[in-house]
């Protein structure tokens, strides 16, 4: 296993962190993610413990706090040290019928994070993250109550996720000025088939060093493997029920015909050469896995020793570019003769 620094922090965490979505009874939308029970679970900690991974990730909402419960328990059982494991968890989504059962305020947080303490059987959150954008709830009022509970010892670090790169921007500015508790992670959606991010929000991270954690690396399973132009409905997959991140499939079709030649000059998975592009990108901190099998761990686990050549890279990062956007396109054109004298509008001739 390889270890990268929480954002600009000193927190050393795996290079690959174990997403326990899947953990709980499989109830309502998480019917089609998994239903992983107790003794699954703590077969997949201990293999994700004795591979390196010291990074598990988990939130309120899964399976109405049956991830937490079954996350906090399989380290029990296990007899893992506290502090041989960095624990991360998020509030914002619903978690009741009542008007402030959902959202970033200083209430809903204040009331979330005693009942993931609770649920998690630990007296402290090593990354506490916000989990979605809070239309409503002023981000000052979502940053004090973060730096309370830095203060007070029940989380140590912060970070967000699902934000708009304006929002960050903001947010790191108000801790900035207010002398408040940084944000230091951004927990986004990243994947070979998705790579929006690449616009505003990358480089805003790598600006102002704030560690990238991607889920859904493998767009919901369309980079798995099972998924091609003339399979695009297999019966054992979950993203043929729960059609999950958007994606633009005939884009990824392309990108899959791309890998398959690379997939097997390796030797390996489809799913694997999409983790190991993630891994070689610089921004990434750690990508999260998620796994009801133990095959599947195991596969993804080994993403971490596959390096791709360099011509493999381009020709992955060619199938997959993104089309070119305003301003994105206007940049480098202005740019062009920055440094030295040269015709910008050649290309256009």
């Amino acid at each position: 296993m390889k270890y990268a620094t929480l954002g600009n922090t000193g927190l050393q965490v795996s290079r690959l962190c174990f997403g326990t979505m899947t953990f709980g009874d499989g109830r309502g939308m998480f019917k089609a993610i998994g239903a992983v029970g107790q003794a699954a679970a703590d077969e997949l900690v201990k293999t994700s413990i004795e591979s390196g991974i010291n990074f598990f990730d988990t939130a309120d909402v899964y399976t109405e706090g049956e991830s937490e419960k079954i996350l906090g328990q399989s380290l029990k059982n296990l007899k893992i040290a506290r502090q041989h494991v960095v624990i991360a968890t998020k509030v914002y989504g619903r978690v009741g019928p009542g008007r402030n059962d959902v959202g970033a305020s200083r209430g809903h947080i204040m009331d979330g994070v005693e009942a993931s303490l609770r649920r998690l059987q630990t007296d402290h959150i090593d990354l506490y993250q916000i989990h979605g954008n809070d239309s409503i709830t002023p981000v000052e009022e979502t940053l004090r109550a973060l730096d309370t509970l830095v203060q007070q010892g029940k989380v140590r670090y912060i970070g967000c996720s699902n934000w708009q790169a304006w929002k960050i921007a903001k947010a790191l500015g108000i801790c900035e000025f207010k002398n408040l508790a940084r944000l230091d992670t951004l927990q986004a959606y990243y994947s070979i088939a998705g790579r929006d991010l690449e616009r505003e929000i990358v480089p805003l991270l790598e600006s102002e060093r704030v560690g990238l954690l991607v889920w859904s690396p493998l767009a919901g399973g369309l980079l798995s493997g099972k998924f091609s132009r003339a399979s695009q409905k297999p019966a054992d997959s979950r993203r043929s029920q729960f059609d999950f991140p958007i994606v633009d499939k005939e884009r990824t079709w392309k990108i899959l015909d791309a890998m398959a030649p690379i997939a097997k000059a390796h030797e390996c998975s489809a799913a694997r050469v999409s983790l190991a592009w993630l891994l070689a990108k610089p921004v990434v901190t750690s990508v999260i896995i998620g796994a009801k099998h133990p095959s599947q761990l195991q596969d993804n686990l080994a993403a971490v020793e596959l390096t791709l050549t360099q011509d493999e890279l381009r020709r992955l990062d060619e199938v997959s570019a993104l089309p070119p956007e305003y301003p994105g396109w206007m940049m480098p054109f202005q740019g062009a003769d920055r440094l030295e004298v040269v015709d910008r509008f050649k290309q256009f001739r």
